[in-house]
């Protein structure tokens, strides 16, 4: 896929300057990962102000076989957004389309375009007394059409589940530029393929998604919040058992912290106090919510701690006594990545296994570590409720990153294959972009790569949708 002056002449003529940019301080943002780990050249940035624009823009790239990169956010890990240095693919941002074009308290349910901010559409099922529940640390800046293109994850998933399991519909341009609208709200329809379920997770390969209808919740009226010392990381996923039951199900957060996060985080990110005054090997940060206000939540949570302690599971516990305190203990969770950063070098695994699997599998990951590598400081952190599990390694205290740099095939190969042995996952949350193209031609069933070449093919036959992300060519 080439294009020279003349199409990029011709795009600009087709859609004007408005919507093609190609000044140097506008692309330069949009031209390196969020890691900081792949830097590309860009033919040009298509802002695109409607959808009939996308569609014009498709339709003219598909013909001229140029390359499109979707761009929302900039938070992918894996360089899903990223052009590649040939100057021939054009960055496309829907950053304009990002209005909500309507919410409908009744039925449960939103509509919105593909850049609106996901801490837009959290304000504004909250301001119709409902709940959108997807959330992430970088809510602030990602958009839902990033969200939805990477199927992410997040705090919530225990009880809610990923972002595709809150699609009620979509619309998408394909890359021909033809339009698919599926923007319906119901909850049943059973006729035929459910189109909407490709697009999402797809990281932009198959088409793109302009607007969602996405599903609302009562809004929670009683929450209460813990942060828990445990012995071990069996502990919590027993305490995770017994509030499930104990609650009937109302627990929507359960994250498994380490010591290293706190100490970590406490040293590089002003304002973060440690919850709890004696250090433990691991702690929970546990949420329950539900839209009853007088669900008594805080006293049941106080009561199963007590009831864990008594077993041995809980060491000690602090619950949240106002909003304040409540975030406050988020904050700490989600300034893990930050403080990781700040410390120095990392190599970041995102990976998953059945949730009754994960102490076994900490135990054997970590055992590897100790033994086979040098220079690195374990910080394994994650969504116990879910099994997803951040399996990460910082630069040990006074070594140069390219130690532990050096050993980054040796350990995504060892712990890869560990995941793989206990029937998990390499890429929980945080999809395949360009990192993990080799693991899922590595790991993925032959079947299952036949059947994504196909649908690659029959959808996009000239593969001029972020290419070089997810499958190999």
């Amino acid at each position: 896929m080439t294009a020279g002056n003349g199409s990029l002449a011709r795009l600009e003529a087709l859609l004007g300057a408005d919507v093609i940019r190609t000044a140097a301080a506008e692309l330069e943002p949009l031209q390196q990962d969020h890691r900081r780990l792949y830097q590309g050249r860009a033919l040009a940035l298509a802002l695109p102000r409607t959808v009939e624009e996308v569609s014009t823009l498709l339709a003219f790239c598909h013909a001229q076989r140029i390359g499109v990169v979707p761009h929302a956010g900039n938070t992918s890990y894996c360089g899903g957004a990223t052009p590649d240095a040939s100057g021939t693919q054009l960055v496309l941002s829907l950053r304009r389309l990002a209005a909500i074009r309507a919410v409908d308290p009744l039925n449960y349910s939103m509509v919105a375009e593909a850049g609106c901010i996901l801490a837009t559409l959290q304000q504004a099922a909250a301001a119709a007394d409902r709940f959108f529940p997807l959330s992430l640390g970088s809510e602030g800046s990602c958009q839902i059409g990033g969200n939805l293109s990477t199927n992410a994850g997040g705090l919530n998933v225990v009880r809610y589940g990923m972002t595709r399991d809150l699609v009620l519909g979509l619309e998408v341009v394909l890359p021909d530029g033809r339009l698919l609208s599926s923007l319906s709200s119901v909850r049943k329809d059973n006729t035929g393929y459910d189109l909407k379920s490709l697009f999402v997770g797809a990281e932009g390969t198959l088409g793109v998604i302009t607007a969602a209808s996405l599903k609302l919740f009562p809004l929670p009226r009683d929450v209460a919040t813990a942060f828990v010392a445990v012995p071990r990381p069996q502990a919590a996923v027993e305490l995770l058992v017994r509030l499930r039951e104990a609650s009937g199900d109302r627990v929507g957060s359960f994250e498994l912290v380490p010591q290293i996060a706190i100490d970590l985080t406490t040293r590089h990110i002003p304002g973060i106090v440690a919850p709890l005054d004696r250090a433990s090997p691991w702690y929970v940060l546990c949420e329950l919510s539900s839209p009853r206000a007088d669900e008594g939540l805080g006293v049941l949570l106080e009561t199963e701690l007590g009831r864990a302690f008594e077993a041995g599971l809980v060491t000690d516990a602090v619950l949240a006594q106002s909003e304040r305190e409540r975030q406050a203990f988020w904050r700490l969770r989600e300034s893990v990545p930050t403080a990781q950063t700040r410390d120095g070098a990392s190599l970041k695994h995102d990976v998953s296994v059945p949730v009754a699997q994960l102490p076994a599998f900490i135990e054997q990951a970590s055992r590897w570590i100790e033994a086979q590598v040098t220079d690195a400081v374990l910080v394994a952190y994650g969504h116990v409720g879910d099994g997803n599990l951040h399996f990460n390694l910082n630069q040990a205290p006074g070594t140069p990153a390219e130690a532990l740099q050096a050993q980054e095939a040796k350990i995504r190969r060892a712990i890869h294959d560990l995941v793989h042995d206990f029937g998990g996952s390499f890429s929980a949350e945080h999809g395949i972009g360009r990192s993990k193209v080799e693991e899922l031609a590595r790991y993925a069933p032959p079947v299952e790569l036949e059947l994504m070449q196909a649908i690659k093919r029959a959808l996009d036959p000239h593969g001029i949708m972020n290419p070089g992300k997810v499958l190999q060519p």
